[in-house]
């Protein structure tokens, strides 16, 4: 992937936004996915910032891991290719970079390994900011579902999946307000 090496090329590293952002302008990154990306950044930070412990998790990493969410959504877009979670996340990983952004990346799309009860993990910021999103403004869960139901519900079935997938996106957010000191809207208000 000699296309896409980073300025300072090294193994299990977290870049700087600045490092993430070149790399996102290196992989051809569309200006809607970049700005759906920057604005996944803005949540994730205001929901670290809103923690009751915010050295719970990696702020760095989580910032990473919201910018490059989509690194390989443009390629996707281009050639067809199905599944840019887990492209974007073997993209990362032949970079060299910390597992936990690929783990991240690979997780935002199709979660798997919750554990509703454990310690809150940086991919769980990541997947519920994303639900937050859509394009590039802070919406709603409901409306966020209804919009992807409408734009990747290519049949009735993956409609149904996404649909349902509500409930799950319900319970990453109710864990991860369980760590805040403020709730969730009040720490969104300000982006």
């Amino acid at each position: 992937m000699t296309g896409y090496q980073l300025s300072r090329p090294e193994a299990a590293y977290i870049p700087s936004e600045t490092e993430c952002r070149e790399l996102m302008e290196r992989c051809g990154m569309l200006e809607n996915i970049r700005r759906h990306s920057e604005q996944v950044r803005n949540v994730c930070l205001a929901i670290v910032d809103g923690l009751a412990d915010p050295s719970a998790v990696d702020r760095g990493l989580v910032a990473a891991a919201a910018l490059l969410h989509d690194i390989a959504k443009t390629r996707t877009i281009g050639t067809g290719e199905r599944r840019h979670d887990l492209i974007g996340a073997e993209m990362l990983r032949d970079l060299g970079m910390d597992e936990r952004i690929a783990c991240a990346v690979e997780s935002h799309v199709a979660f798997e390994n919750f554990d509703a009860g454990g310690r809150l993990e940086e991919r769980e910021i990541v997947f519920y900011a994303d639900k937050r999103v859509m394009h590039d403004t802070v919406v709603t869960v409901d409306d966020r579902v209804a919009d992807l139901a409408e734009r990747y519900g290519i049949n009735e079935y993956i409609r149904n999946i996404i649909i349902e997938n509500k409930e799950f996106v319900l319970k990453v957010e109710g864990k991860i307000r369980g760590f805040m000191k403020t709730d969730m809207e009040s720490a969104l208000a300000g982006i």
